[in-house]
């Protein structure tokens, strides 16, 4: 089974980078410098989402499906800083060269990756191959790699379904919902500022754990849809992912698992 790795981010406003590129005096705060920027996004735009590479990431969750299991992990502050959050990740796939799937990977998590990589000096060979890279099977990445919106080794779920239509994109926590799985646990992105402010780092971290397990089992029923598991595949898969999270004694597990009907 060639290893598939479902992947989500959280983010919060870059403050730092913010004050640098506005020359903002010392003495405004955190909370200031961010609600200025939400202020002057709301007159251009009319919301107060911040531009990509604005959006500094906080938390990295991953579920990696192999042969050997299913394992669910964050890379988060305080442990680790962004810089070294961004790097890990391509490290592993650097290590495993996995499917990735994602939802709306390729409009968000993706590209703010890429620009937040890119201030850090982070290192991605493998994820950026094309083609033309130093490894046994490069060229087999000039048809298929994580680059090409068309290609599936970076699978946007998402972006699929909706046939590449904006307007047709549905939010993973709707269609997780209509299937029976348990969508979001009290928490969503837009409420992941006001937890980091309160220092709920760790509640950020479980959510963002949450989402890439309902990721994986929407991917499982896509793959359904397609052919590739049959019904009995499929549930036996989604009966698998429950014992491994039940093994887990976590309390959003706990509650994920009783939200599963």
């Amino acid at each position: 089974m060639k290893p598939v790795l479902v992947f989500d981010i959280e983010t919060v406003p870059d403050v730092a980078g913010l004050r640098r590129m506005n020359d903002l005096p010392a003495e405004l705060s955190g909370d200031e410098v961010a609600e200025l920027a939400f202020q002057q996004r709301r007159a251009r735009t009319g919301n107060d989402f911040l531009p990509l590479h604005l959006q500094r990431v906080v938390t990295i969750s991953c579920a990696l499906r192999t042969t050997e299991g299913f394992k669910v992990w964050s890379l988060s502050e305080p442990e680790l800083d962004e810089g070294a959050i961004i790097q890990r990740f391509f490290d592993g796939i650097e290590k495993f060269s996995p499917q990735i799937v994602s939802w709306n990977g390729g409009g968000f998590d993706l590209p703010v990756l890429h620009y937040r990589g890119l201030l850090h000096g982070v290192a991605a060979p493998r994820y950026w191959d094309l083609g033309d890279g130093d490894y046994a099977d490069s060229r087999d990445f000039k048809w298929n790699n994580y680059i090409s919106r068309y290609h599936t080794r970076h699978l946007d779920l998402m972006d699929l379904l909706a046939l590449y239509q904006p307007r047709a994109s549905v939010p993973l926590d709707e269609m997780a919902k209509l299937i029976g799985f348990p969508g979001k646990l009290g928490m969503d992105g837009s409420k992941v500022w006001e937890a980091f402010r309160a220092g709920r780092i760790a509640e950020i971290r479980d959510y963002c754990e949450t989402d890439v397990v309902n990721t994986w089992l929407v991917y499982n029923r896509f793959r359904r849809l397609r052919g590739e598991l049959t019904a009995e595949a499929e549930a036996a898969e989604a009966e698998f992912v429950r014992t491994q999270l039940a093994r887990i004694d976590a309390p959003h597990w706990r509650e994920f698992l009783a939200a599963w009907h």
